[in-house]
């Protein structure tokens, strides 16, 4: 779940970690390539993956639908669009103008999704939070996304998640030796276990349901084998009733929340064509911490036509900042790299926010976002401080309680047009 890194000290004691620096473990992956060499034979076993020309053949249970390449499907997720909105059309019986349509977007951002948890919370208490047709997770985000999704009584098991979490229900510290003969510093079964815990079979049938109604659930993450982007249709998983789909939704939502080289891969096995391979599925933070749909899909569909014409309202909630974080960064190596990406994913979260803005105003969506604004002070922390982390679902939920105040545009574009 990638949050924006703290601390890094100058030779981090990596075997007594008792919560989780993620600039220290980021900073200490970005090392690894030169002790690699001493423990090549060392790497431990999986299964083959799919050859770069069947990639794109491969199906998880069987399910024809059940992900989409963005970067080379686009026609097929539009023809689910459009599937989608035709069980919408049956669900609601009527031929006519479609109703107003709200989607959600939540990225990723470590502890820092207390904050969109509390911000769906208190908005779900105003009774002003709407049903969402689409909603799109990332890491933290992607554990965000089926509660919103499902509404109701849901958001008080999101309330209970991001309230009571601590850092052993989401990880178990290997220290060095992890991550120099296993493949990450952290296990994170105690997360998987939580994620079970909460997303179990009566969470599947609903979403199900609500697939059936014609409203989607997507979930990003990354194909190490492919370096490509991967967005999962969980409403069709739930639907297809396959054995081991709530099994394979638990692994989605784990893969899009493990962090490269600080929390283990997840291992995904695929077929093409009865031959049977294993794809390696990490945070979808490496490609984008938030997304609303492909930019080609409305260049596939005529949105302005009779039949797909409808009012169209976005509401992206970035669990981060937006304000650069200063701070004096030590002259040795793990300092400058540790410093160094905990910017690159500062600016790739802005990125995101932009150009998800460029994309609804072509499409003419009403564009909204929320953030972690200047107003909350910053401290240091461990990773998922229960303490801090109750500070800040507090902090969203006042803010989503009292009716947030949703910013138009992103913040450099607005003292832009200022």
């Amino acid at each position: 779940m990638p949050a924006r890194p703290l601390g890094l000290p100058t030779a981090p004691p990596l075997p007594a970690v008792t919560g989780l620096d993620r600039r220290r473990l980021l900073g200490f992956a970005v090392s690894m390539p030169i002790v690699s060499l001493a423990v090549a034979c060392s790497s431990l076993e999986r299964g083959m993956p799919a050859p770069e020309s069947l990639a794109e053949r491969a199906t998880v249970l069987g399910i024809p639908n059940a992900r989409y390449w963005p970067d080379t499907q686009g026609e097929a997720l539009a023809r689910e669009a459009l599937a989608a909105q035709q069980r919408e059309r049956a669900a609601i019986g009527g031929a006519g103008r479609l109703p107003p349509a709200a989607f959600l977007a939540v990225s990723g951002g470590g502890e820092n999704g207390a904050f969109g948890a509390g911000l769906l919370c208190g908005w779900y208490d105003s009774r002003t939070i709407p049903s969402f047709k689409l909603v799109t997770g990332v890491s933290t985000g992607a554990l965000i996304a089926p509660f919103a999704f499902l509404g109701g009584p849901y958001y008080e098991r999101l309330r209970t998640l991001y309230t009571t979490i601590t850092p052993s229900d989401v990880l178990e510290v290997r220290g060095i030796y992890g991550a120099l003969f296993g493949d990450a510093l952290a296990d994170t079964t105690p997360l998987l276990r939580l994620i079970e815990r909460y997303c179990d079979a009566r969470m599947l049938a609903d979403i199900a349901d609500a697939y059936r109604k014609g409203r989607i659930l997507l979930i990003g993450t990354t194909n190490l084998d492919e370096q490509r982007p991967v967005i999962w249709n969980i409403g069709a998983i739930a639907d297809s009733g396959r054995p081991g789909a709530l099994e394979l939704v638990h692994k989605i939502l784990l893969a899009s929340a493990s962090i490269p080289g600080a929390f283990p891969p997840v291992m995904i096995d695929v077929e093409v064509r009865g031959q049977k391979y294993q794809e390696m599925h990490v945070d979808g933070g490496a490609v984008a911490q938030t997304f609303l749909y492909p930019a080609d899909i409305s260049l596939r569909i005529d949105v302005r036509s009779p039949k797909s014409r409808r009012e169209r309202v976005a509401y992206i909630i970035r669990n981060g900042r937006l304000n650069p974080n200063w701070t004096d960064v030590g002259r040795q190596f793990l300092s400058i790299a540790g410093r160094t990406i905990a910017t690159m994913l500062h600016y790739s979260g802005y990125n995101d926010v932009i150009r998800i803005y460029a994309l609804t105003q072509r499409d003419g969506v009403d564009y909204n976002l929320a953030f972690i604004d200047t107003d909350f002070p910053e401290y240091q922390h461990e990773q998922f401080d229960p303490a801090y982390m109750k500070t800040l679902f507090d902090y969203g939920y006042a803010r989503g309680r009292a009716g947030y105040r949703w910013r138009k545009a992103p913040p450099i574009l607005e003292a832009a047009a200022g």
